[in-house]
């Protein structure tokens, strides 16, 4: 943050000043055998205020935006609050209604599961294609890592309004080929109405975020493939080992750490996913709450029904998920990545 920035710089400018001063009165008096006396630790204790005032901005913006907050949603998540009467405290109550007596909440999980398990795998093997390809010395490998690398960039807004009218039934891009394919073939192939139908509208919004994040996942690859050892790939040539062999034995084995980063990575944002749903339904989560998210209803929750508490309980949950889905994956790496030092 800005603020803090500045904080830094002006005690970095104050300590500057008082180190000088200190050093010139120091240099006219006559030097003295002195013994540096160290802590326990190893620190010295006159040089310890300095850097805790200098981590004073970032321990401060971490209280007041990240702790004070999150303790205040979970105090939130135990009570029963519309913004304009006093907080109700109702104990486990809120985690109780979204399990047992909120049938909106279980379509907003099972959604945001569905999102989970179909954009990660698709992002990692489009990113890993693309990646693969591009680290070829072909010509012109700068300019198309720079395409592929610009819906990274670009706005998510634009992009899913963009979706949004090339998946139109009527004169949509998307359905103009189905259309095409109808006419040269004879068969009655008609598009789906895509954004309009419960069945169609999830795979438009994955389609769109697996689009949107790819270039990231083929970035990220793209440096763990320019640190394997040409050495490995050399050997298995002369072993005789086909292209496909040295991509199942040496590539995926040695960026394993890179996807297994890439996982965790993805999958948090596939379960906070919200921009996506959000603009290409115009914030409805529709058809019938077929894209909503539990992001999206945490949002209406919150903002359009003024329910505070249950809201609140609802990111708790979420945590919750994440943090066990992370802890799963942390353990089941140890099956599947291999790191130069042989861990795993």
């Amino acid at each position: 943050m800005a603020w803090q920035v500045c904080l830094t710089l002006s005690l970095a400018a104050y300590y500057g000043i008082a180190t000088g001063q200190y050093m010139a009165t120091q240099a006219e008096q006559p030097s003295l055998p002195t013994v540096a006396k160290r802590s326990r630790g190893g620190w010295r204790p006159g040089r310890q205020n300095e850097a805790y005032l200098f981590l004073l901005p970032s321990l401060l913006g971490f209280l007041l935006f990240i702790v004070i907050p999150v303790l205040g949603s979970l105090a939130l998540s135990l009570m029963r609050w519309n913004l304009l009467t006093p907080p109700q405290f109702i104990g486990l109550n809120n985690y109780i209604e979204i399990f047992t007596r909120d049938p909106l909440f279980i379509q907003a999980f099972g959604n945001t599961l569905f999102y989970a398990v179909t954009i990660v795998p698709l992002q990692l093997v489009a990113g890993l294609t693309v990646a693969l390809a591009l680290n070829q010395g072909i010509r012109g490998v700068k300019f198309y890592r720079l395409i592929y690398f610009m819906p990274v960039v670009s706005s998510v807004v634009a992009a899913a309004l963009i979706f949004q009218w090339m998946f139109n039934r009527d004169f949509g891009i998307v359905s103009a080929v189905f259309w095409w394919l109808g006419d040269v073939t004879g068969l009655p192939i008609a598009p789906p109405d895509w954004l309009n139908s419960s069945a169609w509208a999830k795979p438009a919004v994955v389609l769109l975020t697996v689009w949107k994040n790819m270039g990231f996942t083929m970035v990220i690859y793209l440096a763990g493939l320019q640190s394997v050892p040409e050495e490995l790939y050399d050997a298995a040539k002369v072993d005789g080992a086909s292209p496909w062999q040295q991509l199942l034995n040496i590539t995926l084995p040695m960026v394993s750490p890179t996807t297994f980063f890439l996982l965790i990575i993805q999958m948090i944002g596939a379960f906070q996913l919200f921009s996506e749903p959000f603009v290409m339904t115009r914030g409805t989560g529709g058809p019938a709450g077929a894209t909503m998210s539990i992001v999206m209803y945490i949002y209406q929750a919150a903002f359009k029904y003024s329910q505070m508490g249950k809201a609140s309980a609802s990111a708790w949950v979420l945590f919750a998920f994440i943090f066990a889905c992370t802890l799963v994956q942390n353990w089941l790496q140890r099956r599947w990545v291999h790191y130069e030092t042989g861990e795993g």
